[in-house]
């Protein structure tokens, strides 16, 4: 069942306590940046957020958000196109709000899986752990680990998910413990076993320290490992 936003909001305190308490670093970082703004799109489905997902593959947010916004303008006046919606519109009309041949293929097997029922719904995905979901969808072409962990996160409101792979937690990883170079998955999983169950609380912390590091050293937040697309 899916969390209602205050119960969310009462998980995410329960979450910052117990990351304050476990880990010092994390209680400075939490000190300086503030409350936590996680929050869980209400209401959007499995398939929505893995579309979502797609879109900020590879790609700086505001980049994304552009693209997305352009891609969403061309079902107006529905919020988020349906699977059937996207499945009729030209691949080249598609392609034509920025998003590359290889996402518009993957969007399109998205919402073809979702067409044909093998996409649960919000129901559904919720009575599922992560990763049986994770199995289950990266066999969709174009989606990999990473695109699911975000719709994991970000639609479905899952707290203990940590994207090993995932650039700006990783450069925020390397920033916030003072690391010479980007930390392996080796260590990114020995640092992250303490904070569970509320791993996706200190993602969500790191992303904002990579955020303020130099731009030189920033790159998008993707990645495209275990099946997902580059733009």
């Amino acid at each position: 069942m899916s969390l209602s936003h205050d119960l969310f909001r009462n998980r995410l305190a329960e979450g910052i306590a117990h990351l304050r308490t476990t880990d010092p670093v994390l209680d400075a970082l939490i000190e300086q940046i503030g409350d936590c703004r996680l929050m869980p799109s209400r209401g959007a489905s499995p398939y929505e957020g893995l579309v979502r997902s797609v879109a900020y593959q590879q790609l700086q947010g505001k980049a994304a958000d552009a693209i997305l916004a352009r891609f969403i303008a061309l079902f107006a006046p529905a919020s988020f196109p349906t699977p059937a919606d996207v499945l009729a519109a030209d691949p080249a009309v598609l392609r034509a709000t920025g998003f590359s041949t290889a996402k518009v293929t993957a969007i399109r097997a998205i919402a073809t899986k979702a067409d044909a029922g093998n996409i649960p719904d919000l129901a559904g995905a919720q009575a599922i752990e992560d990763e049986v979901l994770i199995a289950r969808l990266t066999a969709i072409r174009g989606v990999g680990v990473w695109t699911v962990e975000m719709m994991l996160i970000f639609t479905l409101g899952r707290l203990d998910v940590w994207p090993l792979n995932d650039f700006g937690v990783r450069n925020g990883v390397r920033a916030a413990f003072g690391l010479p170079e980007m930390p392996s998955r080796r260590q990114m999983a020995e640092l992250g076993e303490p904070w569970r169950p509320y791993r996706s609380i200190a993602s969500w912390y790191f992303w904002r320290t990579a955020e303020q590091q130099p731009r030189t050293r920033r790159k998008s937040v993707g990645t495209t490992t275990n099946g997902d697309v580059a733009r």
